[in-house]
């Protein structure tokens, strides 16, 4: 039916973003909230269920599509993921997947390709011209999430700390991020611990200084820029190892805040070897792709174009 309505939910460990979209491909209702990462975040459910409430028993809503962190790494917190979404919409048809591979539905329209993510985390998301789908990264902050936002802002905190007790060479980084922080300088070790202690959310506070770090770089202080040049090493790393399992000329794109840096995604172009083609729709809009493929909605260009110019309005 014309007036039939879909939800997506996209899901991160900064922040979760649901979207009411009808069949035109207009948005006609958002709802933002924190992050809701499963691996640190105790109180994600409470966070989930919050950004879910206004939508309960809305009319027509036909299908849900929740793109969550997390999904299918950890059997159990899988199970709780399915969970909260089908209690809430016990009665419309669902789907649940990882929010990566949202996001690389959304980057290609439902195509083949490579998706390179980094955000608070980092992985690499491939699918071939048959649908089959393969990953790279993904573990994790203690284990790894090399190039990730995250990864840079903990790489800045371990050369700052180095920088002010004289065991790496000084750097306009220490300054710029006392100054960002309004931290103490005349205690560095009090500030600075201190600040790390308060966070309420360590992971996504210290992902959050790879704006920093970026803004620094491009002021041309050569600590800042090695930082973006390692980061992206270990982003090619991601692309290397999956890269075998698309087409050798298929196309890649990037997903998640990190590539706000233009000076990352040209770093990762370099070691490429080609360049990125720019997402076709942000991850919402993969949410909500899948959400119409569930009902099988005709997906032309033009609800294509409509979805992502919306999905862009509503993210931002």
């Amino acid at each position: 039916m014309d007036n039939d309505l879909i939800l997506g939910i996209d899901g991160g460990g900064t922040k979760v973003l649901v979207a009411l979209a009808d069949r035109s491909g207009r948005i006609l209702r958002t709802a933002h909230g924190g992050g809701i990462n499963p691996m640190d975040n105790p109180n994600w459910r409470r966070e989930l269920d919050s950004q879910l409430a206004s939508f309960i028993g809305v009319p027509r809503l036909k299908a849900v599509v929740a793109a969550l962190p997390a999904y299918g790494e950890v059997a159990d917190l899988s199970e709780r993921q399915r969970e909260a979404i089908g209690g809430v919409f016990a009665d419309v048809p669902q789907l649940v997947l990882n929010d990566v591979d949202a996001a690389h539905l959304g980057a290609f329209a439902g195509g083949p390709g490579i998706l390179i993510l980094s955000g608070t985390g980092s992985m690499a998301w491939a699918r071939d011209a048959e649908g089959n789908s393969s990953r790279a990264g993904g573990w994790g902050d203690v284990i790894g999430d090399e190039g990730s936002s995250y990864w840079i802002g903990r790489a800045t905190l371990s050369l700052v700390s180095q920088s002010l007790d004289g065991r790496a060479p000084p750097t306009a980084l220490a300054e710029a991020l006392f100054e960002h922080l309004r931290l103490d300088q005349s205690d560095p070790i009090n500030a600075l611990a201190g600040w790390v202690s308060g966070l309420a959310s360590q992971r996504s506070g210290i992902a959050a200084l790879s704006v920093l770090v970026d803004r620094v770089a491009q002021a041309g202080d050569a600590a800042a820029m090695c930082l973006i040049e390692q980061a992206a090493d270990e982003l090619a790393k991601h692309f290397t190892a999956i890269s075998g399992s698309c087409d050798p000329d298929a196309p890649w794109s990037y997903a998640g805040g990190t590539f706000a840096s233009r000076r990352l995604l040209a770093a990762l172009e370099r070691r490429t070897g080609r360049p990125s083609v720019p997402p076709r729709l942000p991850p919402i809009g993969g949410a909500l792709l899948a959400a119409a493929q569930l009902l099988g909605w005709p997906l032309d260009k033009g609800w294509i174009g409509q979805i992502a110019a919306a999905a862009r309005t509503a993210a931002a």
